[in-house]
């Protein structure tokens, strides 16, 4: 009865170190990539360039803001999007955290980013935006990492009451 367990665990043991060793410089050039592709979402959200971040996803994305409910597949996350810079204007930076190769065709991006929120149509200044943020990347046909799923939260305080 242990034997099937046991069994299970000395492959997993024998296959970790092989997946983790054989590619180094594949995971530098998946780093790069995804690097570069993080580096154009940031463009295009401090231009509210809804075309080019679109271009950034996968072909079924989903799309998972703070406090909102999903946006599942590329008409919902352009929607999405939309929404978004109809009603503020961001000016963030990122940092990339962590990059890790899960497969030939998966990967994943852990980020912070910082910077200021402008929201439209008042008179309130900018105040401070803090996220952090998890992507998970597909490379699809073209060779290309894109954002399969991606999800964030703030990482600014609470608002304290008046």
């Amino acid at each position: 009865m242990l034997r099937v367990p046991l069994a299970a665990v000395a492959a997993s043991m024998l296959l970790q170190p092989a997946a983790q060793g054989a590619t180094p410089a594949w995971d530098a050039a998946v780093s790069t990539a995804i690097s570069g592709q993080l580096a154009r979402y940031e463009q295009a959200l401090n231009s509210a360039d809804i075309d080019r971040i679109m271009s950034l996803y996968a072909r079924d994305p989903v799309f998972m803001p703070q406090n909102g409910s999903p946006a599942v597949g590329r008409e919902a996350v352009r929607r999405a999007y939309g929404h978004v810079f109809d009603s503020i204007k961001l000016n963030v930076r990122f940092e990339v955290d962590e990059i890790r190769l899960l497969s030939d065709e998966w990967a994943y991006a852990r980020t912070r980013s910082r910077g200021t929120v402008t929201r439209l149509g008042n008179a309130v200044p900018p105040g401070p935006e803090a996220n952090q943020e998890l992507f998970l990347l597909r490379r699809e046909a073209d060779g290309q990492w894109r954002f399969a799923r991606y999800i964030f939260s703030t990482t600014n305080p609470p608002a304290q009451p008046d």
